[in-house]
């Protein structure tokens, strides 16, 4: 009966209409569980959907708990690691602010808002029941090395600009933090246009900056679009 649980509460295989049923029914949940972070003040409608939503989830992570052998393959000690893995940090998290006996009349409104906001991280369960998610992280890991590449490259490309640019023009930029948030607007192509440079050499710069942080954004698209097909092929 466990396995049979397990093969449910997983990512929906082909032909398991329970399974499917089971990861629309828990994706439906999660975005519902969200309802009450649209609005500013909570109501006694907001509120009940909180507390069905959270007890949902609650049972949800019992299965996976008493399942996790299945999971991790690793015999009794699944059990004991299971609720240190990833998603069950994230499922945990996500339904603690829901159960905390915090009383709005006293006076921790940050700190409720700051419970409030975790629940945002109910949005990171809905990964487990997508295939298509699931891709996407197999060819994020696959392609880790030449992705870390291309981050290291940026990060230099950053630093360098900063520094070219807070040397060339130092009545612009205040301080190098500066230089480096106008570096790294630069590299996204963005431009708010709060701190740009007004000096010839200056613009020269940025103009010489923009260029190669186009090349620099098109790099990790290229090869996560080569990823991406190979794991279609596949």
């Amino acid at each position: 009966m466990r396995k049979r649980l397990f093969e449910i509460i997983e990512v929906a295989k082909e032909n398991d209409r329970w399974s499917q049923a089971y990861d629309f029914i828990m994706i439906f949940v999660i975005f519902l569980s969200l309802m009450p972070l649209t609005v500013k003040e909570q109501t006694p409608f907001l509120n009940v959907v909180d507390k069905i939503t959270a007890s949902i989830f609650v049972i949800d992570y019992l299965f996976r708990l008493i399942t996790a052998d299945f999971k991790l393959e690793q015999g009794k000690l699944s059990f004991v690691r299971y609720p240190f893995t990833f998603m069950a940090i994230v499922d945990l998290v996500s339904i603690l602010p829901s159960i905390t006996f915090i009383n709005n009349g006293f006076r921790v409104l940050k700190v409720s808002r700051l419970f409030r906001s975790l629940r945002v991280f109910r949005i990171f369960k809905s990964f487990r029941y997508s295939k298509n998610v699931a891709l996407i992280v197999r060819v994020f890991s696959k392609q880790k090395d030449s992705l870390m590449v291309v981050i290291w490259f940026a990060l230099g490309y950053i630093v360098i600009s900063a520094l070219v640019i807070f040397n060339v023009e130092p009545e612009t930029f205040d301080t190098f933090f500066d230089a480096i948030y106008w570096a790294t607007v630069s590299l996204t192509t963005m431009g708010y246009g709060d701190i740009y440079p007004v000096s010839t050499i200056g613009r020269i710069v940025t103009m010489l900056s923009s260029f190669i942080g186009i090349a620099i954004v098109a790099l990790p698209a290229g090869i996560i679009t080569a990823g991406y097909m190979e794991e279609l092929e596949k």
